[in-house]
This record gives C-alpha cells, sequence and structure tokens, in this order.
C-alpha cells in the first residue's frame, strides 16, 4: 500500500533533522521504499513566535496499516527527542500521515486523508511533487489542482541544494 506522509522541523538543526526521520522511516519494519520531495523552507502557520520551517513529504510503499504506521511515525518522534506540543508551537519534528492508499477515516486516532493538508502549502506543494496526479479522496481533486487552488501568497520554496 502507499502512504504519504508531511515532514517538518524548524528546531535544532531542521534539515537535518527532516533527514534522519525520512530514514527512519525508511528502516522500519513493513516499509519497503521510501520516495521523499525535496526540502522546502516554508513560513510558520501560527501565532507562536518561531523561525522559518524545512518541510518534505514522503511516499511510503508499506505492509503496515494506517493505525501500525502511525504509531510508529509517532514513536520516531518521541525517538528523536519531540515532546508533545500545542498545535503551531515550533517542533523537532513533526510526522502527519496525510493520505493512505485512498483510506477515508474519521476516527479520532487516525483520521485520514489530514483534515487539512488541502489548505496547506507546506504540506501541499512537496507532496504534489511527488504525486501530482494523485486523487485527494474526498474532494476528487488531483494534489495539482489543490496546489493550483492555494491563494498566491502561499507557497513553500524549494531549499537550494548547499
Amino acid at each position: 500500500m502507499k502512504a504519504y506522509i508531511g515532514l517538518g522541523s524548524n528546531l535544532g538543526r531542521p534539515a537535518d533533522n527532516v533527514s534522519e526521520a525520512l530514514h527512519r522511516l525508511a528502516e522500519l519494519p513493513g516499509v519497503d521504499r521510501v520516495r521523499a520531495s525535496s526540502l522546502y523552507d516554508t513560513e510558520p502557520v501560527s501565532e507562536y513566535e518561531q523561525p522559518a520551517y524545512v518541510n518534505a513529504a514522503a511516499e511510503l510503499e508499506t505492509a503496515l496499516s494506517p493505525r501500525e504506521l502511525l504509531e510508529a511515525m509517532q514513536h520516531i518522534q518521541r525517538d528523536m527527542g519531540q515532546q508533545g506540543h500545542p498545535g503551531g508551537a515550533p517542533r523537532l519534528i513533526d510526522l502527519d500521515l496525510l493520505l493512505y492508499e485512498g483510506v477515508v477515516s474519521d476516527d479520532e486516532v487516525c483520521t485520514l486523508p489530514h483534515p487539512r493538508m488541502h489548505e496547506r502549502a507546506f504540506v501541499l506543494v512537496p507532496l504534489c511533487e511527488l504525486a501530482p496526479t494523485l486523487v485527494h479522496p474526498q474532494s476528487g481533486k488531483t494534489l495539482r489542482e489543490l496546489c493550483d487552488d492555494l491563494p498566491p501568497a502561499e507557497g513553500a520554496t524549494a531549499r537550494s541544494e548547499d
């Protein structure tokens, strides 16, 4: 099954944190392949004063169920030192399960697709790099169409290779 993950960090060494999380995702039992987007510099969407983020998206081939994958992602976050945080607070690493092979789920533990992904450039732009023709299971729009629907001021800038 294919799953899509959003990654973000704005504390410590954000690009290294995202790369480390991608490596850990690839090492999970039940994950056969990880394909990652470029890294993107994005402005925080929050009432908290904080530094810019580094965001990316990943496509996983996995035998894990959505709930098993979510639990493994939460373990990676804790293992990397991310403490619980209020929404919008700065993060050492944040992993969000965005989509899972067309599954629509509204349970309180694992909501799919991610409820706000279609509103956020920092999620859609890296995700669209990986799968522009993937159809959002609720809106019926492709990721490219959802990106095109974002307000012009919204954006994510690809990081230059240093």
